[in-house]
């Protein structure tokens, strides 16, 4: 490796560290709007249960989305954002899964 481009990435991983550490703000962050995963699930018209089985997870873990108790993080964020913004997608992929019985959108 040239000593130049060593040199910058040595210099990265030390502002990196800076950053971890608090001693230096991040150049960019990123945030994302909170969900209201209640009003979400209540627009497909769904139980608690019926919902969680169409994401496939724990009526607990829907439980505490909606209490506040925990955020969905990574796929699982991803895909109630998926959920508001394009529930017929949702449910075409999820109709063809003949192990859910699931769900027709009610109007």
């Amino acid at each position: 490796m040239k000593e130049d481009l060593f040199a910058e990435l040595a210099e990265s991983v030390r502002e990196g560290g800076s950053i971890l550490r608090g001693e230096k703000p991040a150049s960019r962050s990123f945030h994302l709007d909170p969900l209201d995963i209640r009003n979400i699930r209540e627009s497909y018209h769904l139980t608690q249960d019926a919902f969680a089985a169409l994401l496939g997870i724990s009526v607990r873990t829907l439980q505490q989305w909606e209490q506040g108790r925990r955020v969905p993080e990574g796929p699982a964020m991803v895909l109630l954002r998926v959920a508001a913004k394009h529930p017929d997608a949702l449910l075409d992929v999820v109709r063809e899964q003949p192990s859910l019985k699931v769900i027709t959108r009610q109007q």
